[in-house]
C-alpha cells in the first residue's frame, strides 16, 4: 500500500510540473508577442522580427506564398509598410496555444493593424520553438 501511495504521490508531482512548465512556456510565448505587438507599433519592423528565428530556415506563408528565411522575410515587411501610417498599431488576438511536443506549441489567433491608410485585419497560425533557450517563431502562416 505504501508503494502506491509513492507512486500516485510522484504522478501528481509530475502532472503539476508539467502544467507548471507549460503554463510558463505559454507565458514566455506571449511575452515574445507582446514585445512585438509594441515594436510593430513603433514601425521599429527589426524589433518586431527579433521575435523570428534569425536563419534561412524560417518560413513565413502569406498572400504572395512561400517565403524563406529572415532577411527576406524582414525585406517583404519593409516593402510593405515602408512608413508608421502603414504598420499602424497592432494588436494580437490569441485564440489558442497548444503544444505541440517538447519545446514546440502552435498559436493561432487574429492580427488587427489600426491605421490611417486603412485598417488590415487576418488570421494567423504560427509555431514557436525553443532554442537556445529563448521562444521564436520558425514558421508563419498569416491570411
Amino acid at each position: 500500500m505504501k508503494t502506491l501511495a509513492t507512486i500516485v504521490c510522484l504522478f501528481s508531482f509530475m502532472v503539476c510540473i508539467a502544467q507548471t512548465t507549460e503554463e510558463q512556456d505559454k507565458k514566455a510565448i506571449l511575452k515574445v508577442m507582446k514585445i512585438q505587438e509594441k515594436a510593430w507599433s513603433q514601425n521599429d519592423l527589426e524589433g518586431f522580427m527579433q521575435g523570428y528565428w534569425k536563419s534561412d530556415s524560417l518560413k513565413f506563408y502569406g498572400s504572395r506564398g512561400l517565403t524563406k528565411g529572415w532577411d527576406q522575410t524582414l525585406a517583404n515587411y519593409k516593402k510593405g509598410y515602408p512608413t508608421k501610417e502603414h504598420s499602424g498599431t497592432l494588436s494580437f488576438v490569441i485564440d489558442d496555444i497548444s503544444k505541440i511536443e517538447e519545446n514546440s506549441y502552435w498559436v493561432m489567433g487574429q492580427y488587427h493593424l489600426k491605421r490611417s491608410v486603412g485598417d488590415a485585419n487576418g488570421n494567423f497560425l504560427i509555431i514557436f520553438k525553443k532554442i537556445d533557450g529563448e521562444w521564436k517563431i520558425v514558421a508563419d502562416m498569416s491570411s
